[in-house]
């Protein structure tokens, strides 16, 4: 009916291309408008203005003889002032455009490491964009976007990877847990010393009591007993508390069997032995003390 009427109507967001018998005459704005198709005007085709993706996916090298599949996505959309520009001077544009991203990515990448080129993508996507904003702006296209949507190596290159990022955790691990384990080791040194050393001070300390309380004991009967020698209430202080330490033995109701000799003889012996060791104790602890 409209080419009857000789009336054609252009969408919004196309542009439609006029010629006359063959040859190009104007561009036609969304709307409608009168084609007398009896004097050859004719439509030649539409163009679209929308914004249109490209998706490229090129296998190349990387500089460590790594092959990966990158994939470049293109935003483009036509000129609607270069209208006969895009559609007569391009057949195909998405082949143009496939050929340029080919042309930059293998021109780029190679000269990347496999890290370097997940590092440097967004480098790698502006140099594409402004190849292709040189290339197709003379044809009537705007690129308005590029970006590097996906870097793909080999699959048993990225299980390598994943294999190397994995060891270097373990190992990262394996040292922090020496160094715990080392730490550990060292606190428990650390005390187990400590607590020996306050071990000593306490044995010391009490036996430093024990001589300084029979030498009290020893000072005062001699004081209050006249004609006993200092060596006769040692003596005597000395079996008192033996026949004190054979009471708790024998009161104990865990106490293993103890063989201890016994006799007026074996008395006057243990006797001696306290003795002697507890006036070295005291000799020795002296010259501590100073």
């Amino acid at each position: 009916m409209g080419n009857l009427l000789c009336c054609v109507q252009v969408g919004q967001s196309t542009v439609a291309i006029k010629e006359r018998f063959g040859k190009f005459e104007d561009v036609l704005e969304p709307g409608c408008h009168f084609l007398p198709w009896c004097i050859g005007s004719q439509i030649a085709g539409n163009l679209s203005l929308r914004l249109q993706q490209l998706d490229v996916r090129c296998e190349t090298k990387t500089k460590d003889n790594v092959f990966v599949n990158v994939v470049a996505s293109v935003q483009y959309r036509a000129l609607a002032n270069k209208a006969s520009d895009a559609f007569y001077r391009l057949t195909n544009t998405k082949t143009q455009i496939q050929a340029y991203v080919f042309d930059v990515i293998r021109g780029t990448v190679p000269k990347l490491n496999l890290d370097d080129v997940f590092e440097q993508k967004n480098g790698i996507a502006k140099a594409v964009e402004d190849e292709l904003e040189k290339a197709m702006g003379v044809y009537g296209f705007e690129i308005v976007h590029t970006l590097i949507v996906d870097i793909e190596p080999d699959e048993h290159v990225k299980r390598a990877m994943n294999e190397i990022n994995s060891a270097a955790r373990l190992r990262l691990a394996a040292n922090e847990k020496a160094e715990a384990e080392k730490i550990v080791q060292i606190k428990r040194a650390e005390g187990d010393a400590e607590s020996k050393y306050l071990a000593g001070l306490g044995i010391a300390r009490q036996r430093q009591a024990i001589v300084d309380g029979l030498r009290d004991s020893v000072l005062g009967f001699s004081v209050n007993v006249p004609g006993t020698s200092a060596k006769d209430v040692m003596d005597m202080v000395l079996i008192t508390q033996y026949f004190d330490t054979m009471k708790e033995i024998g009161a104990t109701s865990k106490s293993s069997a103890v063989f201890v000799p016994h006799g007026p003889g074996a008395v006057r012996d243990i006797a001696v032995q306290i003795r002697d060791g507890l006036l070295q104790a005291s000799t020795q602890q002296q010259p501590s003390l100073l």
